[in-house]
């Protein structure tokens, strides 16, 4: 009877350390130092923009997908006519760094559009430092620069964004650039020291078009990209 028990216990303790094996190998070990997951999106959808965060949260995936490796045409679908020339630079970006996927950076896109333009609003120096070129930056901290001496305030609400494609991709040496345009809707006001509506109305929608540049070195153990250039579409 003994060397009955002996026998299933010993079956059970391996059925036991087989599965604590395959846990470790799929889930991976705490070290203590892991970087927090790069898109707070995390691959599968576009989270809420996060004004807090300093990362442009635009995914990044772990591993090349399969289909891109076999078909890019496949991966495109939907995101650029085939054989355009949005079609052949989303194509060079993708042999440059096998983990870019462009649909899962459209929608981090949109998360980082309505991120970096509230914390523009709010006057956010910090939250824009790490999601804007050098250039950028300078140029939206002198705007609120600005607006601070002279005592202005932006209330900004965002209503949605209809529209988010991309127009444009190419490599610049290392740098994958990838320019999407964007049409949203908000509600925008600019008040002056006194509290008085000076540009904008706090109640009505306004339809703005932009066209934003981000970009990110190929291959680099830096996640981020940084918005790169701006403009607004008439």
């Amino acid at each position: 009877m003994q060397e009955f028990l002996d026998v299933y216990t010993l079956v059970f303790l391996a059925l036991a350390i087989f599965v604590i094996f395959r846990l470790r190998s799929v889930l991976g070990q705490r070290t203590g130092h892991e970087k927090p997951p790069f898109d707070p999106f995390q691959r599968t959808e576009a989270p809420k923009a996060d004004p807090s965060s300093n990362v442009i949260p635009l995914p990044q995936a772990a591993r090349p997908a399969p289909e891109a490796a076999a078909d890019p045409a496949a991966v495109l679908k939907g995101i650029a006519e085939p054989g355009s020339a949005v079609a052949q630079g989303l194509t060079r970006l993708m042999a440059a760094d096998s983990s870019f996927d462009p649909r899962q950076f459209v929608g981090g896109a949109r998360a980082a559009y309505e991120m970096i333009v509230l914390a523009f609003a709010r006057g956010d120096r910090k939250a824009l430092k790490d999601l804007l070129s050098k250039d950028v930056y300078e140029g939206f901290v002198s705007v609120i620069a600005g607006r601070d001496q002279r005592g202005e305030k932006v209330e900004t609400t965002f209503v949605s964004i209809d529209k988010s494609e991309i127009v444009e991709a190419e490599m610049k040496g290392p740098s994958m650039q990838v320019t999407v345009k964007f049409a949203s809707k908000l509600i925008t006001a600019t008040k002056d020291a006194a509290g008085a509506v000076i540009d904008g109305s706090t109640d009505k929608i306004a339809d703005l078009t932009d066209v934003w540049t981000f970009a990110r070195d190929a291959g680099s153990r830096d996640p981020n990209w940084r918005l790169v250039s701006t403009e607004a579409d008439a």
